[in-house]
């Protein structure tokens, strides 16, 4: 009864940020009942997101916010819950995390949690070679109110995190991409949104400098990483994360937009 007590003292919520995600919406809200509130920021949205929401009794943010870290800081505030699981449309917390989160939030001190990731391409769990602003392996994820905002960054926006990291256990499955054809549309929109970041900033860097963090990034994901173990997946994961840093420099100097 006192455990109970204090389970039920301490509320929960999920928060999800998404943009015309309407294929795969559902699936995401629908794993995320064990919440005390499901709070969803569409963001210039102009598919069914609002009504399939409205499905799972969400509260619901419209707007249009350019900046990806302005529109989940908007996120952040619309929670009412003394923590927060922020999760994206193309992840699914399955019923054995969401009973990590309410058991480790009944007794935890406020700050933060990692919580792990298993990524997958179309059908395939790839375990290693993420990493360098291409996939992650786990990400503060789960908070308490005030212990985590976004930077105003378009793409990869910084972090600011308040208290010492601990982890969780159970990974969060993420649906990365569907196939190669995804993954370079991805790589072609997050080019893109970091160069009018480089165009902002004034901070360009250089040619050489790209080169340099390309060959760096691969290493680091086809090799300190492990991506190697995935065989061709890994070679195409390590590619993807270094031409990042070039394609974008390229854009920025090249492209005016």
């Amino acid at each position: 009864m006192e455990a109970d007590r204090i389970v039920s003292s301490v509320s929960l919520s999920a928060l999800v940020v998404a943009r015309d995600e309407a294929s795969q919406l559902a699936d995401c809200l629908s794993c995320l009942t064990f919440a005390d509130e499901i709070v969803v920021i569409l963001d210039r949205c102009t598919d069914d997101s609002a009504e399939i929401s409205r499905r799972f009794a969400a509260k619901i943010v419209e707007g249009e916010w350019p900046i990806e870290g302005d529109r989940r800081n908007i996120g952040i505030k619309s929670c009412m819950g003394d923590w927060i699981i922020e999760v994206d449309a193309d992840e699914r917390v399955n019923e054995k995390l969401g009973e990590e989160i309410r058991n480790t939030i009944s007794s935890a001190q406020p700050g933060y949690f990692l919580v792990p990731f298993n990524n997958h391409i179309g059908g395939r769990l790839i375990r290693y070679g993420w990493g360098a602003s291409w996939g992650v392996n786990s990400a503060p994820r789960l908070f308490s109110r005030g212990a985590k905002s976004w930077g105003s960054q378009r793409i990869h926006p910084g972090l600011q995190l308040l208290g010492m990291p601990r982890r969780l256990v159970t990974p969060i499955e993420h649906h990365v991409d569907r196939d190669i054809s995804s993954m370079i549309l991805r790589l072609d929109r997050y080019s893109s949104e970091r160069a009018r970041d480089l165009r902002d900033s004034g901070d360009f860097g250089s040619l050489a400098g790209s080169l340099r963090r390309f060959v760096w990034r691969f290493f680091k994901c086809y090799v300190r990483r492990k991506g190697y173990r995935e065989g061709k997946w890994g070679f195409l994961i390590a590619l993807m994360a270094g031409l990042y840093p070039l394609l974008s420099y390229l854009k920025a100097r090249l492209e005016v937009k």
